[in-house]
């Protein structure tokens, strides 16, 4: 179970280097601004990009249908965000750590990770927090399994409300969108 867990920490964290990094490339707009510049980070202009992406991919080309696919799409993306976050959660602590526990890793600010970084590290859940707060205060084996049951609770409850947003997206999708949808982790 740990192992399919770091795996899907791995390829999101993946994922989402490889699509800042795309992004990160793109000239900024005339006057500063963007997402690099001196304007910093700009995370409505990247959801925009990110959105224009999937527009592009699904090959949609009426406004009106986009209307209706892009609110469905970023449920499904604000939902795997939730789902996954208690992976990301995991490493967003290892980075907060650092390697021997305590220490800050290479580049980052004194007691944190990389603030460009830790921007995009979703933040823990407060079932995850009580979970961690009884592993770190080495609780009893009762406590922590309360706190693991919650946790898991609260996870396959964000896995059903991603079940259900997939489903949606589905209803307004061409089967070749679908299809386009599934390879691009939509689906």
């Amino acid at each position: 179970m740990k192992t399919n867990q770091w795996i899907m920490a791995a390829g999101i964290t993946a994922v989402l280097c490889l699509g800042v990094g795309k992004v990160l490339s793109q000239d900024a707009p005339p006057g500063g601004g963007g997402f690099g510049g001196a304007g910093g980070f700009d995370p409505t202009r990247m959801q925009k990009m990110i959105m224009d992406g999937y527009r592009d991919q699904l090959e949609v080309t009426d406004d009106a249908d986009w209307k209706a696919i892009q609110d469905r799409i970023q449920k499904v993306v604000d939902c795997q965000r939730e789902v996954s976050s208690g992976g990301m959660g995991m490493m967003s602590r290892m980075f907060r750590r650092g390697a021997g526990g305590n220490a800050s890793p290479q580049g980052a600010p004194p007691g944190g990770m990389p603030s460009g970084l830790a921007s995009m590290m979703p933040k823990p859940s407060p079932e995850e927090e009580a979970l961690q707060a009884a592993i770190d205060s080495k609780a009893s084996n009762a406590v922590v399994k309360a706190a693991l049951a919650k946790f898991l609770d609260a996870r396959k409850e964000k896995q059903a409300k991603l079940e259900k947003a997939r489903e949606e997206l589905r209803d307004v999708l061409s089967t070749r969108q679908e299809a386009i949808a599934a390879l691009s982790g939509l689906l």
